[in-house]
């Protein structure tokens, strides 16, 4: 698979805005009459947050409770299908174009800053 072109340079500042934080998963839900989305409860460390998130075609709700994410926790609110998602989780691709977390390789403590 071809991979995305680098975006254009943004400077210091403007990188210094992003806050990215780990978090954990505490519940997650198909939305309703949504086949790709999942509603995400996440423990920040600092509060509790709904996500909602396009990732239902590749993981099972069950299957993810419990799993830690970093998540852009300043990305301005926006409804879902009629849900306030709180931020979004980042994700990327492995070689066969599967999902997969951008997560951290040890236990982390909820709320700590990805820098």
């Amino acid at each position: 698979k071809a991979l995305e072109p680098i975006k254009h340079n943004i400077n210091f500042d403007d990188f210094s805005k992003i806050d990215i934080r780990i978090a954990t998963i505490t519940a997650a839900e198909k939305v309703e009459k949504a086949d790709k989305l999942l509603k995400l409860t996440l423990d920040t460390g600092l509060d509790i947050r709904t996500v909602v998130s396009g990732i239902a075609l590749n993981f099972k709700p069950e299957d993810i409770i419990g799993k830690q994410v970093c998540l852009l926790a300043n990305l301005e609110p926006r409804k879902l299908r009629g849900i306030e998602s709180q931020g979004m989780i980042l994700m990327t691709e492995d070689a066969d174009g599967q999902l997969v977390f951008v997560s951290p390789s040890t236990i982390a403590i909820n709320g700590a800053t990805v820098r």
